[in-house]
């Protein structure tokens, strides 16, 4: 089979900042999605649907909880070569520092990938939310005999300006590559794609940051140490030296960089027909298997509403929201454009029922709660008033953070009754 050729490395970036305070104690791949989902998922279970299944993630930034769950849900049989790794940045007698750059990354755990037999490198991204058939892009990269392949996908001039663009000849062999062009210089970057994209206006073929390098080249290519960054310095060098082929991809993607498109990429899971689809028994997304009850609702009003496995809900209304794993609403609360990101745990009838616990984990009662991310393990009390918008500046406190206009509550922060953010 040819997915016994390919070794997998997904890229887990690097302290995440503009995902901050998502990123402030778990490492990127590690933020929570979609309700019960981490962002690590996308990219693994794009490898699995595609039967490649030996991975490497490669982190640096707060890596335990990355470590624990990639333990805890791919669990392959004794008898198979499959995998799931996280390599961290280590110390060793010949580099004592850490992560420079993703082709820094690569390079450093290259002695890690070559006690795998393997003729191709898959190298991905681990904060991209997308569904891709690997499988078809390995086809293309051998039947083309190219050396490297990046998966391209057409953008609108609005767009072009920030990322890496290329053009390609008829052949999608790439001629030529710029990293974030100025607006002057777009009328010469254009590119055949297809009457679908035309119409749509996206005549630019951007870098989705996903390559496949042929493992002897990229053996060579590692052998400079002055090369940091496969976008910036890697793939511009390598373009007339070696075959590069463009991989177009037209399907959906987003790359889940800042707050504001993390946000918009979760409140898109609950359009009626949504462009990620989480239904499609041929490209399922895995995560860790939980054994939780079903959700129980009482008296609430739901629309476009994603409910997690395992919620309490209470709310007069929940609208254009997911509410993850073990979510507790309190009666009569409204919540809207917001995604909460549920518990880890339950507390008991004893534990609630005690004066100890002051304020309960999730949302209380008669609270209004819109434009927001809450995130795991949160306290909100009774009351609470919090309407993002883009009326409110960017501040942070020690319980919440506000980002364009998104209102963050921070992993475990407890929010008093009759606090109003707005």
């Amino acid at each position: 089979m040819i997915n016994n050729k390919v070794l997998s490395i997904i890229l887990g970036g690097g302290q995440g900042s503009r995902l901050y305070p998502l990123t402030e104690k778990r490492s990127k791949p590690a933020v929570p999605i979609a309700g019960k989902y981490r962002l690590v998922d996308i990219p693994i279970s794009n490898c699995i649907n595609a039967d490649i299944k030996r991975i490497y993630v490669l982190t640096q930034f707060n890596s335990a909880g990355l470590n624990k769950h990639i333990k805890n849900t791919y669990q392959f049989s004794f008898f198979s070569s499959a995998f799931v790794d996280v390599l961290a940045a280590e110390q060793t007698p010949g580099n004592k520092t850490w992560f420079q750059g993703t082709a820094d990354a690569v390079r450093q755990c290259m002695p890690h990938f070559l006690g795998n037999d393997f003729e191709y490198a898959l190298i991905l991204s681990g904060d991209q939310l997308y569904q891709m058939d690997y499988d078809k892009m390995i086809e293309a990269h051998e039947e083309a005999g190219a050396e490297i392949s990046i998966a391209t996908i057409p953008v609108n001039a609005k767009d072009a300006t920030g990322f890496g663009i290329l053009k390609a000849d008829n052949e999608n062999v790439i001629t030529s590559f710029i990293e974030k062009p100025d607006e002057s210089l777009l009328p010469e970057w254009t590119s055949e794609v297809s009457d679908d994209m035309k119409a749509q206006g996206r005549n630019y073929l951007a870098s989705m940051g996903i390559y496949i390098f042929n493992k002897d080249l990229l053996v060579k290519l590692m052998e400079n140490p002055d090369t940091n960054d496969f976008g910036k310095e890697i793939i511009p060098e390598s373009i007339d030296s070696h075959k590069t082929l463009s991989y177009q991809y037209e399907g959906y993607w987003t790359d889940i960089g800042t707050v504001e498109s993390f946000f918009e990429a979760n409140l898109g899971l609950t359009d009626d027909i949504p462009q990620f689809d989480l239904y499609d028994n041929n490209r399922r997304i895995y995560t860790h298997a939980r054994m939780l009850p079903t959700t129980k609702i009482a008296g609430t009003v739901l629309d476009k509403a994603v409910i997690s496995e395992g919620c309490i809900i209470s709310a007069s209304r929940i609208e254009k929201s997911v509410i993850g794993i073990r979510s507790r609403v309190g009666k009569d609360s409204s919540i809207s454009n917001t995604y909460m990101m549920g518990n880890d745990s339950y507390e008991t009838l004893e534990e609630m029922a005690s004066e100890k616990i002051e304020i309960l984990m999730g949302v209380g009662e008669r609270c209004v709660i819109k434009n927001c991310i809450i995130d795991k393990n949160c306290r909100i009390g009774d009351d609470v008033r919090i309407l993002g918008g883009s009326h409110l500046e960017d501040t942070e406190t020690a319980t919440y953070c506000i980002k364009d206009g998104i209102v963050v509550i921070k992993k475990d922060a407890v929010i008093p009754k009759n606090t109003v953010i707005e």
